[in-house]
């Protein structure tokens, strides 16, 4: 399918202060669209104006929340050259979300092939300075008119774009974490390994009230015997125990992280022992009364590297490594972000160029 391309006659004002972007605030000229009927199949691509979407009140992820999203970055290099990381494992990872909340899949290399495309009309909304990004947003929502439940037989395929600074405030200094133990997110079964819009629906009640009790983010125990680890609201979650890197195991009720996958491979690579099985917060806690909890940290696409200075467990507080960024963070943030900017060779051949 050929891309149409519709530029804006009026493009906005472009951030002259990237030290004051945040996160997801500010969005580009352009937006891509593409629709998928029963009969047609996925049809239309195109790239138009950024704008508002006209949607009937019958409309079936308005009702339902039939869903699914990805988050990705484009990063600049010193040498303006733009590239994205490892865009091919989020558009496979979009089809894994599609199958669960059957939704049709899409065709993997066109769709990275438009990601090039619309970076490329973007270009000059991807910002330069150090810790900054241009946030690509790709959704498909259902959109059949109609109060049934039962899957859509319409869809739209959109991604959006934003300039982002640091996800979150600390940027790299270690975050404050709140460990729930009320509320669930994800059962076994569910849809937690999927990156549905239900899933977030469902961690805002526990979101908010960390956030009431000055903390960044929840830790979410497993939701039948409220003891195993899961993952952070918008990370996956490694320790540090006694040398060693733990990391909770995927089965089926958390999401597989990409940046998860690339600090695996990278530990594998540098000969640091990594374990991914299950591990419960008694464990964590065992080990720091023991002196063995080294380190803590959070993964995503978002905030790349996030080192975890506080657990608070239903009052009980525990400070990791005197709240400070533990080497083994750092050098998974340093080497991630190097090669995501361009600034040490990507051995991995995990960039490709817009």
């Amino acid at each position: 399918m050929e891309i149409a391309l519709q530029l804006t006659k009026q493009p906005k004002q472009k951030p002259t202060d990237e030290s004051n972007l945040g996160f997801g605030k500010k969005f580009t000229d352009h937006m891509f669209i593409m629709d998928y009927s029963t009969e047609k199949g996925w049809y239309d691509p195109r790239i138009v104006p950024y704008g508002p979407i006209e949607l009937d009140p019958s409309t079936m992820v308005l009702h339902y929340g039939q869903a699914i999203f990805e988050g990705l970055k484009a990063y600049r290099k010193s040498d303006g050259e733009i590239l994205l990381f490892r865009p091919e494992k989020n558009m496979e990872r979009i089809n894994q979300s599609n199958e669960r909340l059957c939704i049709p899949p899409i065709d993997v290399d066109f769709c990275i092939k438009v990601l090039k495309t619309f970076v490329d009309v973007e270009r000059d909304w991807v910002p330069s300075s150090k810790g900054t990004s241009l946030y690509l947003r790709p959704f498909i929502i259902a959109t059949d008119a109609f109060l049934g439940i039962h899957p859509s037989h319409t869809y739209k395929f959109i991604i959006i774009a934003s300039p982002s600074g640091q996800y979150y405030p600390e940027g790299v200094n270690p975050v404050k974490i709140w460990v729930e133990t009320k509320y669930v997110r994800a059962v076994r079964g569910g849809v937690g390994a999927s990156k549905t819009a239900g899933n977030y629906a469902a961690s805002l009640k526990a979101q908010q009230e960390a956030e009431d009790a000055k903390y960044t983010q929840v830790l979410w125990l497993d939701g039948v015997e409220r003891k195993y680890i899961e993952e952070v609201g918008t990370m996956n979650v490694f320790f540090v125990i006694d040398g060693e890197v733990i990391t909770p195991m995927l089965q089926g009720s958390i999401l597989p992280g990409i940046t998860r996958m690339s600090v695996i491979e990278l530990l594998k690579h540098r000969g640091i022992k990594i374990t991914e099985r299950v591990i419960s917060i008694d464990e964590v806690y065992e080990a720091h009364a023991a002196g063995k909890l080294d380190e803590v940290f959070g993964t995503g696409t978002a905030a790349v590297i996030s080192p975890i200075g506080e657990l608070n467990r239903g009052g009980n507080r525990i400070t990791i490594n005197n709240n400070k960024t533990g080497p083994i963070a750092q050098m998974l943030y340093d080497n991630i972000t190097g090669i995501q900017r361009g600034e040490i060779p990507d051995t991995f051949g995990w960039t490709q160029k817009v």
